[in-house]
């Protein structure tokens, strides 16, 4: 049975916001090193279903694999397209259906390749009183971002799903020129 925390933070990048996310929180987690994923709302690919991406399947991957463990947590926070937003992702996918691939679509719409910021999650970990993480993830700014937030990583898990071949392109330009570790054929 996993508990739910809802976190907002004031955001000033700019525009005056409010940033949200959950954790979802199994077990004692101020104990050792809990197992974390922190993962972006992805509505096409988390509720959807779609093959373009493997973040519905990265999501189940990480909920089991807490479940198994007993302990842990998932930080979901609202940082769709890798932070450009719902609309703007949905342009993207249409860029990425004339010939461009995922970052060159975010750079056509005037976006960085990831405009993730992940200081939230951080924050969260801060305010559980979590210092150490075994973390479940593929993605090198993460990592980096918790680490310049002061959290240990003492383990980085790879969370992949075997790739369907729809998603095959979007995860080779992850691991090609984003650093994502990834096994690809």
């Amino acid at each position: 049975m996993f508990r739910t925390i809802g976190f907002q933070w004031e955001t000033l990048n700019g525009v005056r916001g409010i940033e949200t996310a959950v954790a979802l929180v199994l077990g004692d987690v101020t104990g050792n090193a809990p197992l974390l994923r922190i993962h972006s709302q992805c509505l096409t690919g988390d509720v959807l279903g779609s093959l373009r991406c493997d973040c519905g399947e990265q999501l189940e991957l990480a909920m089991r694999a807490i479940a198994r463990e007993g302990c842990g947590l998932l930080i979901y926070e609202r940082q769709e397209g890798r932070g450009i937003g719902l609309m703007a992702k949905l342009q993207a996918y249409a860029l990425q259906d004339n010939g461009l691939d995922t970052i060159e679509a975010n750079h056509a719409l005037g976006f960085s390749g990831d405009c993730r910021d992940f200081g939230l999650p951080v924050a969260i970990l801060h305010d559980l009183s979590i210092s150490r993480v075994r973390l479940l993830s593929n993605n090198p700014q993460k990592y980096l971002a918790l680490v310049n937030g002061g959290i240990e990583v003492v383990e980085r898990i790879p969370c992949q799903a075997p790739p369907n071949p729809h998603a095959l392109p979007y995860l080779r330009i992850m691991k090609e020129r984003m650093g994502h570790t990834l096994t690809l054929l």
